[in-house]
Formats: C-alpha cells, sequence, structure tokens
C-alpha cells in the first residue's frame, strides 16, 4: 500500500483541504490516487440522501471512479466525537471493514491519502482510537497544523504523540485557521526549527486563508519537491 495518512491537531484544522491538496499533487505526478475518510462524523440531507463534506470532497479530488461509500466506508449522520454518534446510530465502528476498504482501494490507485477524523487519539471504540488505526494501515504521517493561539503546543504534543506510538511523521502542513493570528511568521518559524530539531519532519507547505479551498486551490502552496519523496516511497504491505 502507498499513500499518507492525514491527522491533524485538532478538529476543524483544515485536514480536508491539506488531503485534496495531496491528492491534487499526487494525480499531477502522473499517479492514479484515491481519497479515503474511513470514519467521518456529520451529514447533511442533499438532493435526497445523506451526504458527508468530507468525504464528497476526497472523492472530487480522486483521479479514479469511486462511489461514496468506498472513499467513506464508515460515515455516522450527527457531528461529534465518531464513538458517541456510533453509540447514537446504534452501530459499531469495524477496524476490520476499514482496513479491508483501504486495502481495496490501494489495489486500484497507485496512491491513497487516508485522513483521519478529529485529532491522533479520537475514539473509535470503547478499546481503540483513530491512532490504533493508524498504525493498523501502517502508511507515513502528513501531520496539519492549525495555524492559530496555541499551535506550537498542540502540534509539537501531537508530533511527540506520534513518535511514542512509533508512527512515522514524514512531514507537517500548516494551515492558516485564524488570519488575525499574531506573530504567524515567528510562530510557523519556531514550528519549522522544532519539528526539524525534535522529528527531523520538514514542512510541507503553509496553506493562507483561501476564499475557495479545494485541492487544485491549495496544492500550490504544498511543496511539489518536498513530497517527491512521499509519492515514489516503495509500497507498504497492509498490517492485519
Amino acid at each position: 500500500m502507498r499513500g499518507c495518512f492525514v491527522t491533524g491537531t485538532d478538529t476543524e484544522v483544515g485536514k480536508t483541504r491539506v488531503s485534496a491538496g495531496l491528492l491534487h499533487r499526487a494525480a499531477q505526478a502522473g499517479l492514479r490516487v484515491a481519497g479515503y475518510k474511513p470514519v467521518s462524523a456529520g451529514m447533511d440531507w442533499v438532493d435526497g440522501q445523506w451526504v458527508n463534506d468530507d468525504v464528497q470532497t476526497l472523492l472530487g479530488a480522486s483521479n479514479i471512479p469511486l462511489q461514496p461509500h468506498e472513499v467513506g466506508p464508515c460515515q455516522l449522520q450527527e457531528p461529534c466525537a465518531p464513538h458517541l454518534a456510533a453509540r447514537s446510530a446504534g452501530v459499531s465502528i469495524d477496524r476490520t471493514t476499514l482496513l479491508l476498504g483501504a486495502q481495496q482501494l490501494s489495489e486500484r490507485a497507485d496512491f491513497i491519502v487516508a485522513e483521519g477524523a478529529g485529532g491522533l487519539c479520537v475514539p473509535l471504540g470503547p478499546d481503540w482510537d483513530s491512532s490504533h488505526l493508524m498504525m493498523a494501515l501502517g502508511l507515513p504521517v502528513v501531520l496539519v497544523v492549525g495555524l492559530r493561539l496555541g499551535c506550537i503546543n498542540h502540534a509539537l504534543l501531537t508530533a511527540e504523540a506520534l513518535h511514542k506510538r512509533r508512527l512515522r511523521l514524514v512531514g507537517w502542513v500548516g494551515n492558516t485557521v485564524d488570519p488575525d493570528m499574531l506573530h504567524p511568521d515567528g510562530n510557523i518559524a519556531t514550528l519549522r526549527h522544532e519539528f526539524k530539531e525534535r522529528f527531523e519532519a520538514p514542512c510541507l507547505g503553509i496553506v493562507p486563508r483561501l476564499a475557495s479551498p479545494t485541492g487544485e486551490a491549495v496544492a500550490p502552496f504544498l511543496d511539489a519537491s518536498a513530497l517527491q519523496s512521499l509519492f515514489t516511497a516503495p509500497a507498504l504491505t497492509t498490517a492485519s
């Protein structure tokens, strides 16, 4: 399996737009790409059906024919923590189903971008969370840092948790959440220094506030040369 897993310092920090941008960059590199949102929570009734915005965005950024259920095998209606949304719906989130979905996509695509729900340690059931899914998939990790007050602490704590779990952090992307954030250049410089010194993880891009944050709009702010090694990395075997 070739691809990456996109996690974030929190919910609503721009994981989906960065994931779509990564898919666009990978497609520009000549790869068949597929987005994957194993678990999502929050759906809207649109044109007679329930849809999840993140799943639809990743579906639109993929360049192979896919159905929504292939991109998002576990779509929960309530916009809350996944384990609570699942409990409310009277269902459980099945790890085997999520791993099988990723494997099936990898058989059709050269590169998949899997996006987590919320942050690194969001519970998916009584005895497992998003980090366990990431470890089972074995994909290298891209961390999206929401650029706002507190981002340095949140970013470094998440990176330390990734390191503790032996998940390979291949880089981070800063996404502007608060355009009025004080000293943005200083915060970004600190993040660059700390990620390099502590984790040898490069910055893969800084995304400004965009009026229409589509994958195509985000892609130019991602470093194509820095991503090249990720796109050409050898395939990994999915853990069971």
